[in-house]
């Protein structure tokens, strides 16, 4: 498939040919679900703590004798019954993270740069260049209506972009190797330029 190449000043810069195994196919959401849901779960802290009956700091004495009370038996206070004993089967501090194999991540991020090509919401650049001068690059992203857009450099990204972008609310930027579906679908305009596309389709394929 074709797409058109412009600069950051909204001008043509010609075309370019992209791959349609990378950004043809039909999006599936079933496999964008999985690999957004593996990512969030990879990206959870699971620090979350409460403290059992034998952490709670209440005396381990029983409270009163076993018989004779015309009340329920006890042990001591800590148990989970009581205001402020131990809770039964509370959260404790593990990984929420789960495998995902390296061909179906691929397969994903290949579903995710189709969604946004198919949307009509994949724009190419011919580079990510910029003098470092955050208002220059705000006028910039305005002219060219992006408001909350990601866009994908190459192997790394060009410093002068970076500091510009730095301070856009609704500009993002990564290197082709911290391209991942979750961050490009949450954004509504996905944006690469020319060598990030040659990136993506020599990582992908």
């Amino acid at each position: 498939m074709k797409l058109d190449v412009i600069k950051l000043d909204g001008k043509k810069a010609g075309s370019v040919e992209l791959d349609e195994a990378l950004f043809g196919l039909e999006p599936r959401a079933d496999i964008l679900h999985r690999v957004v849901r593996w990512q969030r779960n990879n990206a959870q802290a699971g620090t979350h703590k409460v403290k059992t009956r034998s952490e709670t700091s209440y005396s381990t004495k029983k409270i009163y004798r076993q018989k004779g009370t015309g009340g329920a038996r006890h042990g001591d206070r800590n148990a989970p019954i009581f205001r402020k004993g131990g809770i039964y089967k509370g959260p404790t501090p593990r990984s929420h993270g789960h495998e995902l194999t390296k061909k179906f991540r691929k397969l994903g991020l290949r579903h995710a740069l189709s969604a946004k090509a198919k949307a009509g919401e994949l724009v190419i650049i011919e580079d990510a260049d910029a003098n470092g001068k955050t208002g220059a690059l705000a006028k910039q992203v305005a002219n060219l209506g992006w408001k909350r857009a990601l866009v994908i450099d190459g192997a790394s990204v060009n410093e002068n972009f970076a500091q510009a972008a730095r301070n856009i609310e609704g500009l993002d930027i990564l290197p082709t190797m911290g391209a991942n579906v979750y961050d490009i679908l949450k954004r509504d305009t996905l944006v690469i330029t020319k060598a990030g596309v040659e990136a993506l389709e020599a990582r992908l394929k």
